[in-house]
C-alpha cells in the first residue's frame, strides 16, 4: 500500500482520538477549591517562554509562579496545538512546589473537532482537574445563551466581562470537571470587568515578560 498521502499528523490525530474517550466531564474532584493555577505559553524566535501561577480563589492572591524556556518544536498548526504547547506547559508545571488543585490551560478542551484539545491532553497527562479556556474558537456555533455547540453536542461556554463586551474566552471541559462547573470556576477567578481568569491573565504576563 502507498502511504505517501498519509498525513505526517495522523498518529497525533490517532493518539487524540484515543485521549477523547479518556476524557472524564463530570465533577470528580473537592469541589472546594481554594487555589486555581493558570499555564500560558509565549513566543520569540525559536523559543517559547511557558509561566504557570497559582492564584487564591477568594481573593486574587499569587501564592506561586513558576517559569521555563524552551525551543520551538513545532509550528503553529489549528486542532494540534499539543505538538507546540504540551512540552512547555509540563516541563514548567513540574517546577511547581505548591499540589495542584485545579487547572486552567490556555487551549480548548473538549470544545475540538477531535473532543481532545490541549487541556485534555494535559489534564489527562498529569490527572488532574483541568478546563479549557481558550481565546478563540476553533470550531462549533455560539447559540444565544451563550453555549458552544458543534455537530449536535453542546462543548462550550462562551464567557464575556459583560453583556456589551465583544471580547469573550471559551470555556470548556478538559479532564475530570464537568461544563456547568468549569464555568463557575472560571468565572469565581475572573476580576469584575475582566473577560480572562486571574491565574492565566497574570501567567500570560508573565510569559510575554519573559519573551521581551
Amino acid at each position: 500500500m502507498n502511504n505517501s498521502n498519509k498525513s505526517p499528523y495522523a498518529e497525533v490525530i490517532k493518539l487524540q482520538k484515543g485521549f477523547a474517550k479518556k476524557v472524564i466531564a463530570r465533577d470528580n474532584f473537592d469541589n472546594n477549591v481554594e487555589f486555581v493555577c493558570g499555564v500560558d505559553v509565549s513566543y520569540r524566535n525559536k523559543t517559547a517562554y511557558c509561566s504557570a501561577v497559582i492564584v487564591n480563589r477568594e481573593n486574587y492572591e499569587i501564592i506561586e509562579t513558576v517559569s521555563s524556556k524552551s525551543e520551538i518544536k513545532s509550528p503553529y498548526i489549528p486542532g494540534l496545538f499539543i505538538l507546540r504547547e504540551s512540552a512547555p506547559i509540563l516541563q514548567t508545571l513540574r517546577l511547581l512546589t505548591r499540589p495542584l488543585q485545579l487547572l486552567l490551560v490556555d487551549g480548548h478542551g473538549v470544545l475540538h473537532p477531535r473532543r481532545c484539545g490541549l487541556a485534555c491532553y494535559i489534564g489527562i497527562s498529569i490527572n488532574i482537574p483541568t478546563i479549557g479556556v481558550a481565546k478563540s474558537l476553533l470550531c462549533g456555533s455560539i447559540q444565544s445563551d451563550s453555549f458552544v455547540s458543534h455537530k449536535g453536542g453542546i462543548l462550550g461556554y462562551a464567557l464575556k466581562s459583560n453583556e456589551n463586551s465583544k471580547k469573550m474566552v471559551y470555556v470548556s471541559v478538559g479532564h475530570m470537571v464537568s461544563l456547568s462547573t468549569s464555568i463557575e470556576l472560571v468565572k469565581s477567578i475572573t476580576k469584575t470587568n475582566q473577560y480572562i481568569p486571574e491565574p492565566l491573565r497574570v501567567a500570560d504576563k508573565l510569559s510575554k515578560e519573559q519573551s521581551c
